[in-house]
């Protein structure tokens, strides 16, 4: 029986997990502190992690649980709402540290030493679940000691953003060019000339502001 878990609202256009679940809130305004580098939200953030099933929901869409460890982590949830809950709030901590520290990225400010705190934090936690094994053609880590862990998303989430900052290509880090979108991706675009988050929203809206423009200026 499928979950009855909504995970339309979410969208991976990132090309990062850890990028993708940096845009799961709409709503960031760009500070005029440039400096800090942090953002504020509009009057009107629309937040999709509204709750733990809606982390299960991401996390599930995007590949880093199956739907047998979604049902688990759900009545694991359902026991002990108050550690589900802490997860939540966790969750949205790390990801607003990330979201900073890859647009001190985009903008070429300093990160705050808060912020890498926040990632160094989780990532450690992260690290107390991963073990060396040998595979076919090496050796890999893998996660251990999973089962019915509220926040194993968090560890994989952590690991890719420590990974796209240590051994990606930040020049290719964007910042959607809506300027009340902030979304972010890595453009794989052979010129590197991508713009938009989803040209079908933000692209779009983006086209209708010069048309309107355009008109008025023709007036």
């Amino acid at each position: 029986m499928p979950l009855d878990i909504n995970t339309s609202k979410f969208k991976f256009i990132g090309g990062n997990i850890s990028l993708d679940f940096v845009n799961t809130v709409n709503g960031r305004i760009s500070n005029p502190n440039k400096k800090s580098g942090r953002d504020y939200y509009d009057a009107f953030p629309s937040e999709k992690m509204e709750n733990y099933a809606d982390l299960i929901g991401w996390s599930m869409k995007g590949g880093l649980i199956n739907e047998k460890e979604a049902k688990k982590l759900l009545q694991a949830a359902a026991v002990d709402s108050r550690a589900a809950e802490a997860v939540l709030k966790r969750a949205v901590n790390l990801r607003e540290s990330i979201y900073r520290l890859f647009k001190s990225v985009v903008e070429g400010w300093q990160p705050e030493a808060e912020d890498l705190e926040k990632l160094n934090r989780e990532l450690n936690i992260a690290r107390r679940h991963q073990k060396l094994s040998a595979a076919k053609n090496g050796f890999v880590f893998e996660w251990i000691n999973r089962e019915g862990a509220l926040d194993q998303m968090l560890w994989q989430i952590s690991e890719s953003a420590t990974d796209l900052l240590i051994n990606g290509d930040l020049t290719r880090i964007r910042r959607c060019g809506n300027d009340v979108c902030n979304w972010l991706f890595l453009d794989t675009s052979r010129n590197r000339s991508r713009q938009w988050c989803v040209m079908d929203d933000c692209g779009n809206v983006a086209k209708v502001r010069r048309f309107r423009a355009k008109q008025k200026a023709e007036q």
